[in-house]
This record gives C-alpha cells, sequence and structure tokens, in this order.
C-alpha cells in the first residue's frame, strides 16, 4: 500500500483540494479548510476570568478549576480529507510557520498525531481536523480553501520487547487514548 490522500465522502462534492506540497524540497502537505471557520479569540473564552482565578485563589476546588479551563478548549477545523498509509508510518500534523506570527494560531499540543488504523474509521471515516487555539485578540475568519496546516509522513520505531498488542481501533478522532 502506498501512501496518499483522499477526500472523506461527506465532502466529494464540495470541491476540495487534496493536500500538497507548494515546492520540490517541501516535506509538509498543504492541508486546506474544507469549509468558512470562525476561529474565537482566547481572550473572549474566559481567559482572563481562569487567569484571575487562578491569580487570586477563587476556585473553590480542582473541579471548579477544570470546568473553567474547559472553556479555553481548541477548535477542530475540518479539512474533508483522510490520509492512508504503510504500517509503522503515521501522518504528523504540524503548523504553518506563518500562522503564529500572522494569524495568531497555534495547535495546542504542537503537532498532531494520525495513525495509520484513523483511515476510514467507522466515526467519522478518518477525517483529519487541525485542531487550533487562537491567540489573537479579535476572531479569525478562515476561508474554505485556506491552508491551515501541514502534515509530513513518517516512519516510526516500536521497541523490541514489546509485547504484541491485539487492540485495534474502534473510534474516530482521540480514541486510541482512552
Amino acid at each position: 500500500m502506498a501512501r496518499g490522500f483522499k477526500i472523506v465522502s461527506k465532502y466529494a462534492q464540495a470541491g476540495l483540494t487534496i493536500p500538497y506540497r507548494t515546492t520540490k524540497q517541501a516535506a509538509g502537505y498543504d492541508f486546506e479548510a474544507a469549509a468558512d471557520f470562525t476561529l474565537p479569540s482566547i481572550w473572549k473564552l474566559n481567559f482572563i476570568k481562569v487567569l484571575w482565578q487562578l491569580r487570586h485563589g477563587e476556585t473553590s476546588s480542582a473541579t471548579d478549576l477544570d470546568a473553567a479551563a474547559k472553556t479555553l478548549k481548541p477548535f477542530l477545523v475540518p479539512t474533508g480529507i483522510k490520509a492512508f498509509m504503510n504500517e509503522n508510518e503515521y501522518l504528523l500534523i504540524a503548523n504553518r510557520s506563518s500562522n503564529p506570527l500572522k494569524r495568531g494560531l497555534i495547535l495546542p499540543n504542537g503537532i498532531g498525531v494520525i495513525d495509520a488504523d484513523y483511515y476510514d474509521n467507522p466515526n467519522n471515516e478518518g477525517e483529519i481536523f487541525i485542531q487550533l487555539i487562537n491567540m489573537g485578540i479579535r476572531d479569525v475568519q478562515i476561508k474554505k480553501g485556506e491552508r491551515i496546516g501541514q502534515g509530513i509522513f513518517t516512519s516510526y520505531l516500536t521497541a523490541s520487547a514489546e509485547d504484541e498488542i491485539k487492540t485495534t481501533r474502534s473510534g474516530g478522532f482521540g480514541s486510541s487514548g482512552k
């Protein structure tokens, strides 16, 4: 099996572009947004309230703080794309270098990892979403077709003393880390 990209059936008629490299030596395949998307500024999402509570010890419990912090979660921008690859490979999702500088957009974990067995999973057909947080003061309007991230196919190694893993993926986004 080779590696590559396909459009998920939900977006089959949406005129999406398969991820592409923009130069001959580019490692990353540029991913575009599948639809218009408004990414709200973190400053509108109780960010200041959470900071204030932390600074002044005004949370009555860890549960209160966790609930407040959940309002600061990243947003999932749809790409309408799924990726297929060989065993012992994954697709690393990275931010575009221009996102933080020009628009204040960051990936909350720094990277994303798309496992080979995410492809065609029954929950969402393996659609790739780019997690983003808008650190800017204003909301950011992402237009359909705008480049929002990049993917790099990468091989990985496993430990030699590892027991054979027999579990198979049964879900979509975030399902391998139950």
